[in-house]
């Protein structure tokens, strides 16, 4: 198996709204960081992942399996963190171990109280009681505490403080660290897959603009600034998109060396992310 996580032609009809021949391919061992703005399918690609959801074309397959006819089986071995918590607001994380117990086989108790002791989560106030990052924090502990072999996560770090972000994140690469594990994470918080991430996925207004590893992103894209008369002496083709500004241009690119070359520019400004993400959702081509 060399694919966590393949996802062909994925399509997901909505009033007002559409997924549309969405792929996805997360190797075996990997983080694939999942990005869009809110209402770009971020949530409803995961929700189709997991069978959540009806869908309305395409296939999903994890660890080979197609999702549809082997949910029971791929679950075992799925840890999943969503914004929509399955958890009673009225347990306390004693009675959500005696509740994992009968969900999963390879639940593990000494394991999952170790990450509650390590997140200090009260163990007599109730879910309810919880801060959001308290919440986050259980929601984590659970999703790993039975041995999966695959995070499904949306969201994990909001809410959380950076301390505990970061903490989250060390987790993180601990857990694929032998490269039988893989993790696919949507978040808005793109600083934190810069961190983490091996290939950056970007969904907008439900169609997938691109999939590139992390290093391609920040290595050979680059930002060019410059005024209107310079803007006009560059090739279409030379560059993906461009935001005029009040005093200058922006121009987003994907091979700073050959720019380099062809135009002369002494500066080209190494982006991060979020710029190659608002540029390409703001900015014309």
């Amino acid at each position: 198996m060399k694919n966590a996580i393949e996802v062909r032609k994925l399509c997901k009809n909505y009033k007002g709204f559409q997924l549309k021949d969405v792929d996805i391919i997360l190797p075996k061992g990997m983080i694939m960081g999942f990005i869009g703005e809110n209402g770009a399918g971020k949530t409803t690609t995961i929700k189709a992942m997991l069978n959540i959801i009806h869908t309305d074309g395409g296939e999903v397959k994890i660890f080979g399996m197609n999702v549809k006819e082997n949910e029971k089986k791929i679950k075992e071995d799925i840890g999943v963190v969503l914004d929509d918590s399955f958890l009673s607001e009225y347990f306390n994380v004693i009675d959500v171990n005696q509740f994992m117990k009968h969900m999963y086989n390879n639940w593990d108790e000494e394991l999952y109280f170790k990450y509650v002791d390590r997140f200090q989560l009260d163990k007599k106030k109730k879910v309810k009681e919880y801060s959001s990052g308290m919440k986050m924090k259980l929601k984590i502990a659970v999703a790993l505490s039975h041995h999966p072999k695959l995070l499904i996560l949306d969201e994990p770090t909001s809410g959380l403080d950076p301390v505990a972000r970061n903490e989250i994140l060390d987790i993180f690469q601990d857990f694929i660290q032998d490269e039988e594990h893989s993790i696919f994470v949507s978040s808005h918080i793109t600083s934190d897959l810069e961190h983490i991430a091996d290939y950056i996925t970007f969904i907008n207004d439900g169609k997938i603009v691109f999939t590139e590893t992390r290093d391609k992103l920040l290595e050979t894209y680059g930002i060019v600034k410059c005024s209107e008369e310079d803007f006009k002496k560059i090739d279409k083709k030379d560059f993906i998109k461009y935001k005029k500004n009040r005093y200058e241009y922006e121009i987003l690119i994907d091979n700073k060396v050959e720019f380099q070359k062809k135009y002369h520019v002494e500066i080209i400004d190494k982006p991060t992310i979020e710029n190659i993400m608002l540029i390409y959702i703001k900015g014309e081509k």
